[in-house]
């Protein structure tokens, strides 16, 4: 039997407003307690006019503190209200289960102590980034890691596949700041130029917070990187270096025609 208490996250979109589904926005407007961590004035406007008990998260969170209490500080907040036997509705901007640790920890301990918890999805910034630049992940592939997680596992990856390095403005930091890491940045720019070469292109991308301003791109060289405009929101899209080549033993093997549109097969058989 679920105990008195409630936890509900939820996620208000990159654009303010616009980009909440209908399910999340009747989930703040039920709630009997709303706590919100947003980016910009105008959501947390109308988040306090959805619902009175609206709370900012934001205050948790200090110059050079460990990201890790204030996230540990925040769940506690929120499992105080639950506990209580509110229904608590939490709205993280974006997607609520996209780089939000509190959101994740929140329902999994409110769950462990007899709660009903759950997760409504939301627009990411990785949404809006395919839409923006139209790529297509079932087209040719994609693949996506956290930077510093990138960095500190060395992870394999395909250089003929788009790679999406997100948070590159705090590679290796552990605290909130307000600027981002250049000394990161330059360890993150080093380790792919051995693969790619300092005169690859890659692209600095910010999704549009709002609906009359337009996404971010800055085109620039990899060996330029840590002289590009980089800021606490940027994501680092490094496109292929080449083609991938198509396996046609493979595609044999799967009875696959040679004009199958997913396979670039005339560039060249793959090498044995």
């Amino acid at each position: 039997m679920k105990r008195p208490g409630s936890l509900c996250v939820v996620g208000t979109g990159i654009q303010m407003m616009g980009q909440m589904t209908l399910e999340s926005e009747s989930a703040v407007r039920s709630a009997t307690k709303l706590l919100y961590l947003v980016t910009e004035p105008v959501t947390e406007s109308w988040l306090h006019s959805l619902n009175d008990s609206a709370e900012n998260l934001w205050p948790f969170y200090k110059e050079e503190k460990p990201r890790i209490e204030t996230y540990t500080e925040i769940v506690n907040h929120i499992l105080g209200f639950v506990r209580a036997g509110e229904n608590v509705c939490a709205a993280f901007y974006g997607h609520p289960g996209v780089f939000v640790y509190p959101s994740h920890e929140a329902i999994k301990q409110a769950r462990a102590e007899g709660f009903a918890a759950q997760m409504l999805p939301g627009v990411s910034a990785e949404d809006c980034l395919f839409a923006d630049l139209g790529i297509d992940p079932g087209w040719s592939g994609c693949q996506s890691f956290e930077a510093t997680d990138f960095l500190v596992h060395s992870r394999k990856f395909d250089e003929n596949v788009l790679l999406i390095l997100w948070q590159v403005s705090c590679i290796g930091v552990a605290t909130h700041l307000n600027s981002y890491s250049t000394p990161g940045l330059a360890v993150l720019c080093a380790n792919l130029c051995e693969t790619y070469g300092s005169t690859h292109e890659v692209l600095l991308y910010e999704a549009a917070r709002f609906p009359v301003c337009s996404p971010v791109i800055h085109r620039v060289q990899l060996g330029a990187l840590t002289s590009a405009p980089v800021t606490g929101i940027s994501t680092l899209i490094v496109l292929p270096k080449a083609k991938s080549i198509p396996d046609l033993e493979m595609m044999k093997l799967l009875n696959m025609p040679a004009s199958w549109p997913f396979a670039n097969v005339r560039q060249r058989t793959a090498p044995r």
